[in-house]
């Protein structure tokens, strides 16, 4: 019966005690050993040595010869230039009328920049022009642009109206009118100044600007 088994649990117990002995447990439970602990330092990754690879020496530039295109057409020495490797080309009018050279055919070369010779091939070549029909003047009028005006008002006679307006403020009040005429000043590069207001030196104060002009070919009245 179930409670014999109780009692005959009870009374081995008590034996036991009386004996001197330890009871044992019926279900010990389980227990774990935990690992033995060293003293040895976690294993660490070493990084690899960084060495810098030396820079390799700088190549040297390319060299070509420029040959002497005063005199050819710009079309023509454009493409001979750059048939020899110089590729940065650049041109002007040498008149110093600010005219864009749409056409390289229409245009002649009356300088260059730099002078015939030995020279790198990534050098900037400039090219000073006229057009087929026109005169090469005795300077490039139009190696240096004219520079902005400042807090006074340049001299303009004599230079392109073109000229003149891109060296003034762009918020200026400009008016042009014919010299010689009542025509309308439509390509302001083929204009050239007469007369303005205000004169030359003085002062740039915001006042409306006027120029009289004629074509280049004519005489100023």
């Amino acid at each position: 019966m179930i409670l014999g088994a109780v009692v005959s649990g009870g009374e081995n117990a008590a034996d036991d005690k009386a004996a001197g002995r330890k009871p044992t447990p019926t279900n010990p439970a389980a227990t774990s050993t935990p690992a033995a602990v060293t003293g040895a330092p976690a294993a660490t990754s070493t990084p690899a040595a960084v060495t810098s690879a030396a820079a390799p020496p700088s190549e040297k530039p390319e060299m070509g010869k420029l040959p002497d295109f005063v005199g050819k057409g710009l079309q023509y020495a454009q493409d001979e230039a750059q048939s020899l490797g110089f590729y940065s080309l650049l041109s002007h009018d040498a008149l110093g009328r600010g005219r864009n050279q749409a056409f390289d055919r229409n245009w002649k070369i009356c300088f260059q920049s730099p002078a015939p010779g030995t020279h790198r091939t990534d050098v900037s070549i400039d090219f000073g022009a006229v057009k087929l029909e026109e005169t090469c003047p005795s300077n490039d009028m139009g190696a240096r642009p004219e520079a902005e005006a400042g807090v006074t008002m340049p001299d303009f006679v004599g230079k392109s109206v073109k000229v003149a307006r891109g060296a003034l403020p762009s918020n200026t009040s400009i008016t042009v009118t014919d010299a010689a005429g009542d025509r309308m000043v439509l390509m302001e590069s083929n204009w050239k100044v007469c007369t303005q207001d205000p004169q030359p030196n003085a002062k740039l104060d915001g006042r409306p600007i006027t120029f009289t002009a004629v074509k280049f070919e004519e005489s100023c009245p």
